[in-house]
């Protein structure tokens, strides 16, 4: 089979009818199953249902219904030797099969593939390349792959045996191989021609399979308002404080008028971010806030000056305090008589020094007179 027959192959089954796989072999969706003309057309005579509710449609049909839904948990490997013998036996017998699901990506390609490890020495992925190049929608989910992985490595061997015990038959295992190899040569090709998708299709790249994301068709919508910019909110003016006096905040934005604004016609300048920008220029602040800036710097002025007096008046006061303790220290050191005839000095003091005088205020030896 040709690359051009294989395409022609794939346009004719592609969405509207069940996918040709394998010689006797077709993966569809529901919709298929329901429609007896497609089924007709295609010699359908055994189906096999695996889905929520699957049961028999039509009479003259065989059917294989498998309960089981499309979610990473959902035990299928359970039921592969099942469905093996069924698709195997009716495929010897020169009838076709038919295996489908509700969309006819995840599980039944699951069983589909299954099957083809099984009869052939192909491996889990290969496999599943062979079905793509059939239906390009088939796209088991990851629990179904980890499945057939683990089906693979660890129970493949025994089936692919147990059903030459069970069909001797090698009637269909020639053909099967050859159209297998057949299927996978031509798969790279599909891949870089963009007819098949392996689900790695980059962000914004419209996908040929519909498997990946397509790019993003959000149009970006901006709130109307039929209702104008409001003007930046400005700073009341300052109220006077009775009679025909005024406060220091009017008195600053009086002088602030007459000679800081200049040009700007006595016009008060913004309170939002222009505004306070603005300051840096030295004219176009904000009237009420230079008011009270002026205010806050001269309380400040007065608050320094007033601690700066009372620390050198204490001061002051503790130096004068110092020297007329020492000089009465001083003054009561007096020379006395002598209690003995051996000629010592001694000191007459009138009272003990206090404790915590210097050791410069200590008394000193007066020698006798």
């Amino acid at each position: 089979m040709k690359l051009s027959a294989i395409k022609v192959m794939r346009k004719e089954f592609k969405y509207w009818s069940p996918s040709l796989v394998l010689p006797g072999l077709y993966v569809g969706n529901y919709r298929d199953s329901k429609d007896a003309s497609q089924l007709d057309r295609h010699n359908i005579t055994h189906i096999v249902a695996i889905h929520d509710a699957a049961r028999k449609l039509h009479s003259d049909k065989h059917y294989l219904c498998v309960m089981a839904s499309d979610t990473p948990d959902q035990n299928l490997t359970q039921y592969f030797p099942l469905c093996n013998d069924f698709i195997h036996a009716a495929r010897l017998r020169g009838g076709n099969v038919l295996i489908h699901c509700l969309a006819g990506m995840s599980r039944s390609v699951t069983v589909a593939v299954a099957y083809i490890m099984s009869v052939t020495s192909l491996n889990w992925k290969e496999a599943l390349k062979v079905v793509r190049v059939g239906r390009s929608v088939a796209n088991p989910n990851f629990g179904f792959q980890r499945q057939l992985q683990e089906f693979e490595v660890s129970r493949l061997m025994e089936e692919r045996r147990r059903l030459k015990e069970r069909f001797p038959s090698l009637a269909l295992l020639a053909n099967d191989e050859e159209q297998c190899q057949v299927l996978l040569s031509s798969y790279q090709g599909l891949l870089l021609s963009k007819d098949i998708c392996e689900g790695k299709c980059a962000m914004g790249e419209v996908c040929p399979a519909g498997l990946c994301r397509s790019p993003s068709k959000r149009v970006s919508r901006r709130k109307s308002s039929s209702t104008p910019p409001q003007s930046p909110r400005l700073l009341p003016p300052t109220p006077g404080t009775g009679g025909g006096s005024q406060s220091r905040s009017t008195t600053n934005l009086s002088s602030l008028e007459g000679g800081g604004l200049g040009g700007s016609g006595g016009r008060r300048a913004r309170s939002g971010p222009a505004g306070l920008g603005s300051m840096a220029g030295g004219g176009s602040l904000p009237p009420s806030r230079s008011a009270s800036r002026h205010d806050i710097d001269t309380i400040g002025m007065q608050l320094r000056q007033s601690t700066i007096d009372t620390i050198r008046t204490t001061a002051r006061h503790d130096i004068d305090s110092i020297r007329s303790t020492a000089r009465h220290d001083m003054d009561c050191i007096q020379p006395g008589p002598s209690p003995s005839s051996r000629g010592h000095l001694h000191r007459v003091i009138s009272a003990p020094p206090s404790p915590l005088a210097s050791p410069h205020h200590w008394p000193r030896r007066i020698p006798e007179s």
